[in-house]
């Protein structure tokens, strides 16, 4: 098949586009690279640098393409709460935008990348995906709306959609802003360097953190997959782990004792967060493989290898 990937160059989209080519696919990315590196990519990956806004770069860039994964789109939750009137023509109108584009080049299918940030607090867990998203920040918000603008332009122009809700995904090779890193990287890097860690809140707060290569097999399934227009679909480990747990986890995984400080007039984000993975079951044929101590291993690995250094640092609890 031939693909379009939207965000390609990024931390997921990256290892999504080498693996759509390692199973014998021709593969288009698309970024703007402001999250992205272009070196991550195989060299016959067909990279393009532009805005995802741009709809005459996306018809040239749909000529003869099958599906379409769309990706781009900024991920997070604390600048969406600074900036987000950016991330509202970015994630939304960018969404918009390759929706009328693909409407005009005739494709069939796009696979939307969406999160489980934006069930918000939910008292029933696991979380399915008919509960009422309560969104709690300008990104999860805008996650919302763009699977709404996936499903009416989709279902008005005969367009497939798919979009899977992808709750805490981690791996090697995920990026580390200065502010506001993601949860398991920093704590990993910090456990490899003997820095402190602060928490928001007191830890007892749960995530779903669900392995990279799982997120990828489940990105790489929709493509194909039977009966899932307009579905909307979890893709999570089913493991709810307080964050407590996973800085035991770490220690353990790194041989190295963590020192945590606990800021408690910081908020930790919502109680609970653990996704129903039933139907990526039914609809996908999938389901994850690789456990949380498995995963860390591999990351540590991996860092080990590289070599880290740390500092005390914040960390934030996407959703």
């Amino acid at each position: 098949m031939r693909f379009l990937i939207t965000g390609g160059a990024g931390f997921l989209g990256s290892v999504l586009a080498n693996e759509l080519l390692r199973q014998g696919h021709q593969v288009r990315v698309l970024d703007d690279l402001s999250a992205g590196d272009p070196e991550r990519l195989d060299r016959r990956v067909l990279f393009t640098r532009g805005d995802v806004c741009d709809i005459p770069r996306l018809w040239t860039l749909l000529q003869g393409v099958d599906c379409v994964y769309h990706l781009a789109a900024r991920v997070s939750v604390s600048e969406s709460i600074l900036y987000p009137r950016d991330y509202n023509q970015i994630n939304v109108g960018g969404t918009v935008s390759v929706m009328e584009a693909m409407r005009d080049a005739g494709i069939k299918r796009v696979i939307f990348s969406s999160s489980g940030a934006l069930y918000g607090e939910q008292e029933q867990q696991p979380i399915r995906e008919d509960a009422v998203p309560h969104p709690t920040s300008p990104y999860a918000a805008s996650k919302v709306a763009a699977e709404y603008y996936v499903s009416t332009i989709g279902a008005l122009w005969g367009i497939e959609t798919v979009s899977l809700r992808i709750f805490n995904v981690y791996g090697p090779g995920q990026q580390l802003p200065p502010a506001h890193a993601p949860v398991i990287p920093q704590f990993i890097k910090q456990a490899l360097s003997g820095g402190s860690l602060v928490i928001f809140g007191d830890g007892t707060q749960t995530r779903d953190f669900v392995y990279l290569d799982d997120v990828i097999a489940a990105l790489v399934a929709a493509a194909t997959a039977r009966s899932v227009n307009r579905q909307v679909i979890n893709v999570g480990s089913g493991r709810e782990t307080s964050i407590n747990e996973l800085v035991r986890e770490i220690a353990t995984v790194g041989g190295h004792e963590l020192h945590t400080l606990y800021n408690r007039q910081e908020s930790g984000g919502v109680s609970r967060l653990v996704a129903d993975i039933s139907l990526a079951r039914e609809k996908l044929g999938w389901s994850p493989r690789i456990g949380l101590r498995e995963g860390l291993h591999r990351i540590v690995e991996e860092d080990a290898r590289l070599g880290v250094g740390g500092r005390r640092t914040a960390v934030s609890i996407p959703g």
